[in-house]
């Protein structure tokens, strides 16, 4: 058995994933019922990741990720995208995506379906759980707030919708 930390004294199991090639927060839990609220699509829990692409980036290929793509096992759920990071050359940029998906590699597949690759991929917050300025390798416990927001999450709000008024009943 590999170790990757220290002996905590109970069996921890990764909620979510990263590929090989990606970086960031990963969260390690032992309770089943946050796994559940974090993994399961009827959650909604955000990811948000920073990520390098190469290849031509416009205003086009920009709304077509902002819009959803087709994969080969279906279309993707509208993303919020925003450019994060744009040097003079056009063909290195940064950009913050901020998901609900859980698909394998999802991120590096979209990008792919548009034309661009990704050279970087860092996993930045979960839910409201942050990375921060935690170092690789490293780990720190959730706080009270943390755990409560990823046992009792709130789906994010959709755009032009506003919560129904709640009128008391009548006697």
């Amino acid at each position: 058995m590999i170790s990757l930390g220290p002996d905590l004294g109970v069996r921890l199991y990764p909620v979510g994933r990263l590929d090989f090639a990606s970086e960031g927060l990963l969260l390690l839990s032992n309770d089943g019922d946050l796994t559940q609220k974090v993994l399961h699509p009827r959650y909604q829990v955000e990811r948000e990741y920073e990520v390098k692409i190469k290849g031509e980036f416009t205003n086009e290929i920009l709304d077509r990720l902002r819009k959803g793509v087709q994969l080969s096992d279906g279309p993707t759920k509208p993303a919020h995208v925003t450019i994060q990071r744009r040097p003079e050359m056009q063909s290195n940029v940064w950009l913050r995506f901020v998901i609900t998906e859980g698909r394998n590699r999802i991120i590096r597949r979209m990008c792919e379906a548009v034309g661009l690759s990704v050279l970087r991929l860092r996993r930045v917050r979960v839910g409201q759980v942050t990375l921060g300025d935690l170092k690789p390798g490293k780990f720190r416990y959730l706080n009270a707030i943390e755990k409560d927001s990823l046992l009792h999450p709130v789906p994010p709000a959709k755009p032009g919708r506003k919560k129904p008024v709640r009128r008391p009943a009548r006697k």
